[in-house]
């Protein structure tokens, strides 16, 4: 039977995606490395675990193991050991981070990674799910797209997990899809979009989507901007920070995407995607993507959610809502 093995799972997404695997009822284990804590997880779930750092016999520790669901953030520290390994090891990678560089990087490893049959799927959660998705369909609603501009709305308080991978997203500077290549824009400029309750102004920002959304779409020309609302985006000591936002504040906050492109002749199509809370979403996304691929939704090398489940992934999500301005 094929096994998923659920990398950072002690964490504050990492348990929620364990949750959801249990209730799924999916042939499971948890990994990570601090070894009390996945214990009493591990007991608590009834579902085997493995302790390794990924710095060290990342492969060794893949033994029996199909598909590897990584939720350790930041990615910058756990991906490429983690993406090596199943590489070597034959075993299908996702994870959920929005950090550019691990796409660049699942891109470059997207050749070996097709020799070796497997697939590489960075971005299996709320970033880069929903506007994948949502960039595909937009897409249609124009003759020959040229440009592609992609908005997210960051309400509620952020975990400390993504604080720390939002700083890694900024370390790499402001970049942009030029003609089909990654370049960087650091004079790029805020632009107003609308989530639904008026315009509101978003700062450039390169997420993962600047690599996804060329492989999903080939739009050539993507830029992508953030509305980052209120106290949702911290300062300090991140280490500091809490877990993540409580069930009451995620169901607080529903998450907002807007997508425009502009198509050969200056038309140009907007749609918006709303889904539950971020935090709540990345786990029924990620679990989800995770047992499809358990039961051979595939495509060996760098894979993109929308090219590997189809453009209404997203949607199949619960209480998720496309609206087309």
């Amino acid at each position: 039977m094929s096994t998923l093995l659920i990398y950072g799972a002690t964490g504050y997404t990492g348990r929620m995606a364990a949750s959801r695997a249990k209730a799924l009822g999916l042939n499971f284990e948890i990994a990570g490395r601090n070894h009390s804590g996945l214990a009493t997880l591990a007991a608590h779930l009834d579902v085997p675990f493995r302790v390794f750092d990924t710095a060290a016999d990342a492969q060794g520790s893949l033994s029996g193991i199909s598909v590897l669901l990584n939720v350790a953030g930041p990615f910058a520290h756990t991906a490429e050991a983690l993406m090596r390994a199943c590489i070597k090891a034959g075993v299908d990678y996702l994870d959920i981070t929005a950090e550019i560089n691990v796409y660049r990087l699942a891109e470059r490893l997207g050749a070996d990674a097709a020799v070796h049959r497997v697939m590489l799927l960075p971005g299996v959660g709320w970033d880069v799910v929903p506007t994948d998705s949502l960039a595909v369909h937009v897409a249609k609603r124009v003759e020959k797209p040229r440009a592609l501009s992609i908005a997210l709305q960051v309400p509620g308080s952020m975990s400390r997990g993504s604080a720390m991978s939002v700083s890694e997203i900024i370390g790499a500077g402001v970049l942009a899809r030029v003609d089909g290549e990654l370049v960087a824009t650091p004079d790029a400029t805020p632009r107003q979009f609308d989530f639904g309750e008026g315009p509101v102004l978003c700062a450039p920002l390169s997420f993962g989507d600047l690599v996804t959304g060329w492989h999903s779409t080939g739009i050539p020309n993507i830029a992508m901007f953030v509305h980052i609302a209120g106290d949702a985006f911290p300062g300090g000591d991140l280490s500091q920070l809490p877990d993540g936002p409580t069930p009451e504040e995620r169901d607080a906050h529903r998450a907002r995407a807007v997508v425009e492109v502009t198509g050969a002749d200056g038309a140009i199509a907007r749609s918006m995607i709303e889904t539950v809370n971020g935090y709540s979403y990345t786990p029924l996304a990620a679990v989800e993507a995770a047992r499809r691929v358990l039961t051979g939704e595939r495509q060996p090398g760098f894979a993109t959610p929308s090219r590997v489940f189809g453009g209404g992934f997203a949607e199949s999500i619960a209480g998720t809502e496309i609206t087309d301005f």
